[in-house]
């Protein structure tokens, strides 16, 4: 499951990307602004996949 997570969380990012990205090209801040706060919520959740790894160890 843990995989399966970190690839959700991984895709989030992206997403996150491709749409700041998009804002950013069509002068939208609204949607790049959105692209952040996507990327930021996919990071945090790949640092809370890391820690519970950090303690399954």
């Amino acid at each position: 499951m843990g995989s399966a997570d970190k690839a959700r969380n991984k895709g989030e990012e992206m997403k996150g990307k491709i749409k700041e990205t998009t804002g950013k090209a069509v002068g939208n801040e609204e949607m790049e602004a959105e692209g952040e706060t996507d990327q930021d919520k996919g990071n945090m959740k790949q640092a809370g996949e890391k820690i519970k790894d950090a303690f399954k160890d």
